[in-house]
């Protein structure tokens, strides 16, 4: 699955680039999981309750996939088993904190999936990746 920037890295990037307007970076990114299209203004619905929380993600070193220079993350990532109903998982997001902050990259999942009582979400490594071209 590959994701797109959001507005606010977009507008981070740029302005540190080309403007040199310092960005603290993230030291820990985090994985979301989201109900209804986050949109590159983060204004999706994230899932809450029932034992979700944020996971964090590692991300290898760039590489040239497809044309584009892309990182993928390094080892799988499995969120908690589920304690309530989720509902049906659309889109994912990379934020840069644990609760709040803000949305880095997101996008659509290949196929959406309803996380019920019990249900256990894994991306293997490798299965979420990021790119610049």
């Amino acid at each position: 699955m590959a994701l797109a920037v959001s507005n606010y890295l977009a507008d981070a990037l740029l302005n540190q680039a080309f403007r040199n307007i310092a960005w603290t970076r993230p030291s820990t990114v985090y994985i979301t999981l989201y109900t209804s299209n986050p949109t590159a203004a983060d204004t999706g619905t994230e899932v809450t309750g029932g034992a979700y929380v944020r996971r964090a993600v590692t991300f290898g070193a760039p590489a040239t996939d497809a044309g584009k220079r892309t990182i993928k993350n390094s080892a799988e990532v499995a969120f908690p088993t589920a304690t309530a109903d989720w509902g049906t998982v659309t889109h994912v997001g990379i934020r840069d904190a644990a609760t709040a902050g803000n949305l880095l990259f997101y996008g659509a999942v290949g196929n959406p999936r309803t996380l019920l009582v019990n249900d256990l979400l894994k991306f293997p490594a490798d299965s979420v990746a990021l790119s610049l071209n």
